[in-house]
């Protein structure tokens, strides 16, 4: 769980403008950035209260080939700092690819890397903690950062339009084992099988864009016969989504909105396994958010983010919200290093439905409470 609430979210910019040069030889260069977050969560629910602190470290780099053709590639490692020194699963790669970059003709790398879906995730993704969650979950096919998949992009289509982006994906195969029959709920829920995505998008000279994406993989075997043990999996063959999304970031003010639809994909209260949680065989998913940057260096944020599931095949009933919030956030930036902020979830799930306790999805209030430090 608590992995799943760790998101780029709008430090990403940051990143990119506070990013580092600490080498440039022979037409080579290597960027370093990264953040530190004191992060500390309050809510009535155990799982989600307590120390969230975490340490953030990214290499980025490239490398001209001739005038034509540039090589590149980019490593970012998450270490949490809120457990014991002997703990065995505090630090993950959150990204690691690799590729090369023609001026007119595109872009095409291979690694771990955020999956197409996210083109337009990425737009509401903008909160300090919260937020980009409603169906976008790390390796699950490619919806957020996975691994395994061959990504080519074309900006300004080849030179014949400006601000008109396509993006093309390929995932490769991923199910842990070549003989998964014991697999955990967990690590069923982050098979895949082979898929393919892509996305368009456009951005205006005014501040708006607009944005689609769409991705269609195969289901492993293992992942469609445990409905036969957990009938709260969904026994499809393919794992489908799409997604539309528009925003507006000029004069201060930033808004954006997402919709998207998922067939069995988005997974829900996979905590363990003891069969509790599953993956839902139809998901409608909303974000919207808006926000305003003053001069003080102060920038409110008033957001919503639901994902509403059909076919869970649950005995307390089919269909259920996963994911209902309203989230309230401020954040204010003392220099472009140094920033604080203060994260409100108000959960809107209903606490006495007997169907999150069993599946382990809070239904708490948390506010986020962090200090950031970024370079």
């Amino acid at each position: 769980m608590r992995k799943e609430f760790i998101y780029l979210g709008c430090l990403l910019v940051v990143f990119n403008v506070n990013a580092k040069e600490i080498f440039y030889k022979d037409k080579a260069k290597l960027e370093l950035y990264g953040k530190v977050d004191s992060l500390r969560y309050f809510s009535d629910g155990k799982s989600e209260d307590g120390d969230m602190s975490y340490f953030r470290l990214g290499f980025r780099g490239e490398t001209k080939i001739n005038d034509k053709m540039t090589g590149y590639g980019r490593w970012e490692y998450n270490i949490l700092t809120n457990q014991t020194e002997d703990t065995g699963d505090n630090a993950w790669t959150r990204l690691a690819y690799a590729g090369l970059k023609h001026h007119l003709w595109g872009a095409v790398d291979y690694g771990r890397n955020y999956g197409i879906l996210y083109d337009v995730e990425g737009y509401t993704d903008m909160l300090p903690e919260f937020g980009g969650n409603s169906y976008t979950q790390s390796d699950v096919f490619m919806t957020g950062r996975t691994h395994g998949v061959l990504t080519y992009r074309n900006k300004d289509l080849f030179g014949l339009v400006e601000g008109l982006n396509i993006g093309l994906q390929y995932q490769g195969k991923n199910d842990n084992s070549s003989d998964c029959g014991d697999c955990s709920a967990p690590a069923l829920a982050r098979q895949n099988g082979e898929g393919y995505g892509g996305s368009l998008s456009y951005d205006s000279e005014m501040g708006i864009s607009i944005a689609a994406s769409l991705a269609v993989s195969d289901r492993t075997k293992e992942q469609k016969e445990e409905h036969n043990h957990n009938v709260q999996f969904s026994s499809g063959d393919k794992a489908r989504a799409w997604s539309t999304g528009m925003k507006y970031n000029a004069n201060r003010v930033y808004m954006a909105a997402m919709y998207a639809e998922t067939r069995n994909m988005t997974t829900y209260g996979i905590v363990d396994s003891n069969d509790r949680g599953g993956v839902a065989g139809e998901t409608r998913n909303i974000e919207v958010t808006l926000q305003y940057q003053f001069d003080s260096g102060v920038r409110p944020a008033l957001s919503y983010i639901a994902s509403y599931a059909k076919k869970i095949h649950s005995p307390y009933g089919d269909e259920k919200y996963l994911v209902r919030y309203v989230d309230v956030s401020t954040t204010y930036h003392w220099n472009k290093n140094i920033s604080t902020y203060v994260d409100y979830q108000i959960n809107l799930l209903d606490t006495n439905d007997v169907f999150y306790s069993e599946n382990g999805i809070t239904t708490d209030n948390i506010v986020a409470v962090g200090l950031v430090y970024q370079f």
